[in-house]
């Protein structure tokens, strides 16, 4: 029996394995980086949303000669936002403003970024940087071992 050469096109099962574990390969090798990009990027949003909240702290200093604390349980009348991107939902932190330790509110305020907590994205988690701070004395501070939490 006489072993007869195909005329038609396509692929063979073979090829299209081989194919499939070549994507899945580089899949494979690309998530990770991809995955990194997403916490850097979401980390700016928690970083972009602290300096916009400690600018609005600023300027209730110059009208009460005093900051405002603030939360996500009482947000307060001041117009301070809780949650760092457009809305609660969506945001990768919350935020909330205290006293700096050992120091009177008046004096001195810090502003949390806490990611992934149950009001914003509980999904999201920064294991490098943990909680972001930035108080009024302009320290800017994480709670992880990341060595670029801040640029």
């Amino acid at each position: 029996m006489p072993i007869r050469n195909r005329d038609g096109g396509g692929f063979t099962l073979v090829e299209l394995m081989i194919v499939v574990a070549i994507v899945g390969i580089l899949g494979t090798l690309a998530y990770p980086t991809y995955a990194g990009y997403i916490v850097r990027t979401r980390r700016t949003e928690g970083q972009v949303a602290l300096i916009e909240a400690m600018q609005r702290q600023e300027r209730y200093h110059v009208q009460h000669n005093t900051y405002a604390g603030f939360s996500a349980d009482d947000p307060g009348s001041d117009g301070f936002t809780w949650w760092s991107g457009a809305n609660a939902s969506a945001s990768a932190y919350e935020l909330d403003a205290r006293a700096c330790p050992d120091r009177d509110i008046a004096a001195c305020v810090e502003v949390r970024a806490r990611p992934g907590t149950a009001r914003v994205d509980a999904r999201f988690r920064d294991p490098d940087c943990g909680v972001l701070t930035l108080d009024s004395t302009g320290r800017q501070g994480a709670q992880g071992t990341g060595v670029r939490c801040w640029p």
